[in-house]
């Protein structure tokens, strides 16, 4: 596969990502006193700034040999973080909230926690075409 292809399908998911976070974690508010103005809420915006790092800056990273290594270390530690604090709010909204196992699976952050790891196995994919030394 074609490192151009998986830098495209590595921008694509973590974008994707990115705008998932901004749809359920919208850090501007509006203002109930204010109608029509908008407030900054920095701890929703906290929750989109791992994402927008993993788009801009991974992706970054992934252009060149040289800063690839850093690129897969920058993509791992956010999957990683991204796994925890995704699993941590998820189990806790669910046993506050009561709801039965079954439906545990569908409403819970697992698939936003597999779309998260699509993108580190990209990242590794590409990790490894560069290590390998093929053009």
């Amino acid at each position: 596969m074609k490192r151009g292809t998986l830098l495209i399908a590595l921008f694509l998911l973590a974008v994707s990502g990115l705008m998932l976070h901004y749809r359920i974690h919208n850090f501007m508010v509006a203002d109930r006193l204010h109608p029509g103005s908008y407030l900054f809420d920095g701890t929703k915006f906290m929750a989109s700034l791992l994402p927008a790092i993993d788009a801009l800056v991974v992706t970054a990273l992934f252009m060149s040999r040289r800063t690839a290594p850093f690129g897969y270390l920058l993509n791992g530690l956010l999957v990683i973080f991204g796994t925890i604090l995704m699993a941590h709010f998820s189990i806790a909204e669910m046993t506050a909230k009561s709801i039965p196992l079954q439906a545990m699976l569908l409403k819970s952050t697992l698939p936003d926690i597999g779309i998260c790891w699509g993108d580190f196995f990209i990242g590794k994919a590409l990790y490894d075409l560069y290590m390998k030394g093929t053009p």
